[in-house]
């Protein structure tokens, strides 16, 4: 049985689960402060804070799944991105914690500062920015192994455009993402004051998302062209991640089928991101790991496929059990309870 394969597929898919739910939280963290700072929170953050009320906590479930199935599926992944991520890693998990922390202050604490929102809506931007260095690097020509170990060339990492263009979409994506469900969700609330606001910003967030893919692709034809090469290949997914850009933004425009339009955004960033996933293969990080020599034994491989299976199967149910027992129900959703 080909394990590499399908762990690298099942870790993918946490991923991808991380993408999607991560973008909500830290989109609608940003909006919240950015609500504040124009003086229009009264219109939209009770709507955001019903939102992160019940899901805050459970957001970085996906990411624990991933990093702790790499390490156990690949476990040189663990020596080559350990040391090489030190930096931003640390930075990323301070981050995250600082989030979760001013989050707590801002919204369960006697009195609201403006610095706790600026704190949590900040960092709604330089997690993604921070986290992205580590897909950066895997494109390989930003580490060096020496006798010492592993090393991070930060001068080449901070002047590739390569690596500015990913952070680029990672910001834009999450805010773009954010504003496509709270559009959704304050259309079902029937809060027409938060649904006309949270709409304008997904139409203003969905050109800039469109432009930095297509810059990141132009740069990763200058940094890694085998990799760039391999996505041509795989034109068709780019493709109809596209139709569902274009089909999702049609909705929203026109103001109607809101949930809809948000499948097709998760649609058009499953595409997008399975794609470039598989144009990655056979490397996690070029020149130095490939699933097929850096994967851990069988017996290894099929305990962790069966166990991280089965916690996807527990996980995708009970966040859709969260969400019909809070952020869909009737009256919660409406703020009624």
């Amino acid at each position: 049985m080909n394990y590499e394969l399908i762990g690298i597929t099942v870790l993918w898919v946490f991923l991808y689960g991380y993408l999607i739910v991560a973008s909500i939280d830290f989109g609608a963290g940003f909006f919240a402060y950015y609500a504040k700072l124009t003086k229009q929170d009264h219109v939209v953050n009770k709507l955001i804070s019903r939102y992160l009320s019940p899901v805050w906590e459970v957001t970085n479930v996906f990411f624990v799944f991933f990093f702790v199935g790499l390490v156990g599926f690949f476990p040189d992944a663990a020596y080559y991105f350990g040391q090489s991520l030190l930096v931003p890693g640390s930075i990323a998990i301070i981050l995250i914690a600082i989030r979760g922390s001013f989050y707590a202050f801002e919204n369960y604490g006697s009195k609201k500062s403006h610095l706790f929102m600026f704190l949590y809506g900040a960092t709604g931007l330089f997690i993604p920015a921070a986290l992205s260095t580590a897909l950066t690097i895997s494109e390989g020509g930003f580490i060096e192994e020496t006798e010492t170990g592993v090393h991070l060339l930060t001068g080449e990492l901070l002047r590739s455009p390569y690596s500015w263009s990913v952070v680029f979409l990672a910001i834009v994506s999450v805010l773009y993402i954010s504003a496509a469900f709270l559009s959704f969700y304050a259309k079902k609330a029937g809060d027409t004051a938060a649904f006309q606001f949270m709409r304008k910003l997904a139409l203003f967030w969905s050109t800039p998302t469109i432009i930095a893919s297509l810059t990141t692709f132009i740069a990763m034809s200058q940094h890694n062209s085998r990799h760039f090469e391999n996505m041509l290949d795989l034109w068709w997914m780019f493709g109809i991640s596209v139709a569902f850009f274009l089909g999702a933004l049609w909705l929203i425009y026109s103001e109607r089928r809101l949930g809809l339009a948000f499948i097709f955004v998760m649609f058009q960033f499953f595409f997008a991101f399975f794609g470039y996933g598989a144009g990655h293969l056979p490397y996690l990080l070029e020149p130095f790991i490939t699933i097929s020599d850096s994967v851990t034994n069988d017996t290894m491989g099929l305990a962790l496929i069966i166990a991280f299976i089965a916690g996807l199967c527990l996980l995708v149910p009970s966040l859709i059990l969260l969400m019909k027992m809070f952020l869909f129900d009737a009256e919660y959703v409406k703020g009624k309870k």
